[in-house]
């Protein structure tokens, strides 16, 4: 029985809410949630985020994309002629977080949308999100949401896209990249990474085999910029800040040869 008492406890324990995310911690709903009724808001630093993973000490924070710049970024990567049309692309999220991305993402006729996220209580809320969004008639793809590591990830056969809202640091940018190198080595043209606050783009700009196609500010609208500014100045320690803008890259692997692909990781 007290094994049983333990294990509930240790349940409750993994289920606890996540600071920042009450009205006294600086909370604030974004329009986006107000309007289809899901629940992407919010303010989690990173600190907070430990799921118990090696890689938890390298996690930046939650908070939602703009979806004025998700949605700037998908129309620059669509003009930048991709290897297939997209309903041949598999959308991939990581750190999908609360999946605000992987709801918009959803509603472009995608092959399928991944949401990769490692914190369990971040992607339980993913999941309802997904439940709601479908309910909505909004989801044009299927979606799937993954609790797992990054680097853990099998990337599906076909053409894949890669989202990334500067979801952790330089290490774990790094492993990643060499998993997407060895996963596309046969598949030049077949991967693109459509990388938003990049704050790891030197990382990926050092990585042999991945060209850089754009880097640039995206602008928020004014809706969403008056949104963030808002929400991000309700917080008790004023520990982050908002622009009119986001800081972007895409990048696509071209691929490169054995000996050159080769990087310690």
């Amino acid at each position: 029985m007290k094994d049983g008492v333990q294990e509930k406890s240790g349940e409750v324990a993994r289920r606890k809410r996540l600071p920042g995310l009450t009205v006294g911690e600086g909370f604030t709903r974004h329009p986006f949630d107000l309007e289809f009724g899901v629940r992407t808001s919010g303010l989690v630093a990173g600190r907070h985020l430990g799921s118990g993973h090696k890689h938890d000490r390298y996690n930046t924070a939650y908070y939602g994309v703009a979806p004025s710049v998700f949605r700037a970024l998908i129309v620059r990567w669509r003009r930048s002629r991709p290897a297939a049309p997209i309903d041949e692309y598999s959308f991939i999220d990581f750190g999908a977080g609360m999946g605000r991305a992987v709801l918009l993402a959803a509603e472009l006729p995608f092959r399928e949308v991944v949401g990769v996220e490692l914190n369990p209580a971040l992607a339980r809320i993913a999941r309802k999100n997904v439940v709601r969004w479908r309910a909505l008639g909004r989801a044009r793809a299927p979606v799937r949401i993954l609790c797992r590591d990054a680097v853990e990830l099998r990337f599906p056969p076909g053409p894949c896209v890669a989202f990334l809202f500067n979801p952790f640091g330089a290490p774990v940018m790094r492993k990643l990249l060499a998993v997407m190198t060895e996963s596309f080595s046969g598949r030049p043209g077949q991967l693109d990474i459509l990388y938003a606050n990049d704050e790891q783009e030197s990382v990926l700009k050092r990585r042999p085999g991945f060209s850089r196609l754009f880097a640039g500010q995206v602008m928020r609208s004014r809706s969403d910029a008056i949104a963030d500014h808002r929400i991000l100045a309700n917080q008790p320690d004023g520990e982050y800040a908002s622009a009119n803008y986001e800081d972007c890259s895409i990048y696509r692997w071209v691929g490169v040869s054995e000996d050159t692909s080769r990087e310690r990781i």
